[in-house]
């Protein structure tokens, strides 16, 4: 089996991997940090671990537009980055293949997880951020710029701030990254989502974020009429407590409710996600 490499920029760290097999294992892996120069850390840390692979699978934080990363505050230096010509002038004819990292998760599930052998789905990533990859006819659907599935800007009250006014309505009120922050506030100490999410803490925050959660991914189903909704992400160590709310609301609202599964891949995913992407540029 020929070899394909992986590497996933998120916005804290940099995952590298190689893959000898199609299927979701790793025979050799690297991790760094994000911050200065990470686009050229990233490339001296994938060609030490392997610099002829077939093919190579790139998972960015953002949306690609227009030939530049867009919607990547988090990491210094990469919004506006031409990553496209930056990644062919670094592996010439070696095919690259790039999205973004929910949808590169969502890639993962279709080929080796919960979404495997679905036509119409919905992937949601319920992280430090809040994002949807839309599966339609068994693949990913980008939309005309790329941003297909960026529900955190959806908005929860007509003509509150939204996106031209910087603000990402619906993130900010049920991505882990929002419920820690205003958890911390309610309670007056460092809190962490998880511990808000397992706990007895801010019940009435918690509830209130996972019902305009609920009622979000269900107006989603409505629209798309995915036959499987798979739920991932690092907020996901509350499965026992968020997929039933997702569930009931989704079986109240939608006419032909979806199944709702938790992802297959909990660790890793977008990193699995791009040498996913990296096997199907090999086909």
């Amino acid at each position: 089996m020929t070899r394909v490499l992986g590497i996933d920029v998120g916005g804290t760290k940099v995952a590298i991997g190689v893959s000898t097999a199609d299927g979701p294992a790793l025979s050799a892996h690297v991790r760094l940090d994000t911050g200065p120069d990470t686009l050229a850390r990233a490339l001296a840390a994938a060609r030490a671990l392997d610099g002829a692979p077939a093919a190579v699978g790139f998972s960015t934080c953002g949306v690609i537009r227009d030939g530049v990363v867009r919607l990547a505050p988090n990491v210094p230096g990469w919004e506006g980055l031409e990553l496209p010509r930056l990644l062919q002038e670094a592996y010439g004819a070696t095919p690259v293949s790039i999205d973004n990292d929910v949808n590169a998760a969502a890639a993962a599930e279709l080929r080796w997880g919960a979404l495997r052998g679905v036509s119409t789905g919905v992937y949601l990533n319920l992280g430090t951020g809040l994002a949807a990859a839309l599966v339609v006819d068994g693949r990913v659907v980008p939309g005309a710029h790329g941003a297909a599935g960026e529900i955190g800007y959806l908005q929860v009250t007509p003509g509150e701030p939204a996106f031209a006014d910087g603000q990402v309505p619906l993130e900010e009120r049920v991505a882990g990254g929002a419920l820690a922050a205003r958890g911390t506030a309610l309670l007056g100490r460092p809190v962490t989502a998880a511990e808000l999410l397992g706990g007895g803490h801010a019940r009435e925050l918690v509830d209130e974020a996972l019902r305009t959660l609920a009622m979000s991914v269900a107006n989603l189903c409505v629209v798309l009429d995915p036959e499987r909704l798979v739920v991932g992400g690092g907020m996901m160590g509350a499965a026992e407590l968020i997929l039933p709310r997702l569930a009931a609301e989704v079986g109240r609202a939608v006419p032909f409710p979806p199944e709702v599964r938790p992802a297959r891949f909990a660790d890793d995913a977008p990193l699995l996600g791009a040498l996913a992407l990296a096997r199907a540029a090999v086909a």
